[in-house]
């Protein structure tokens, strides 16, 4: 699905700013925060704020467009990946995965518990990548021959 007609599919009306907004996320599957867009997208969109890019993301959540993270506790971050998967936070490098989905990562809006409708589920999980594991080894490796 191509930009225009995923804002179009989730009742939101496109517009430059927009079309660059989720574009980006749908390029950038690295979570970014409203900082990391904003630096990203205004060196060609000169007129671009960073309220236009808070205010376009939250209208992208509020339509269900996107996700919006709050795994780290300091940033919101944003995924355009809208299907059921979970979030790992690296404590080392911070950055943030996607996890592949397990039954418990159920669609929430055909989910009931207790008689509450739910609509969001977050699944985060927090630790050490195997990027970070595998330079920690090494580095152990590294200062055991020197």
């Amino acid at each position: 699905m191509d930009v225009i007609e995923r804002l179009q599919t989730h009742h939101v009306k496109p517009s430059v700013q927009r079309i660059a907004i989720m574009g980006y996320l749908m390029e950038h599957r690295t979570h970014p925060t409203v900082d990391e867009i904003y630096v990203a997208l205004s060196p060609s969109i000169p007129t671009l704020s960073k309220t236009t890019v808070y205010n376009t993301l939250k209208l992208l959540s509020e339509h269900g467009a996107i996700q919006t993270l709050t795994i780290d506790g300091r940033n919101t971050c944003y995924d355009a990946v809208t299907t059921p998967h979970a979030h790992f936070l690296c404590k080392c490098c911070g950055r943030i995965y996607d996890l592949a989905p397990t039954p418990s990562d159920s669609h929430p809006g055909e989910m009931e518990r207790e008689g509450h409708q739910i609509q969001e589920i977050h699944h985060y999980y927090k630790g050490i990548c195997k990027q970070c594991i595998e330079e920690k080894r090494l580095n152990r490796i590294n200062s055991l021959t020197n």
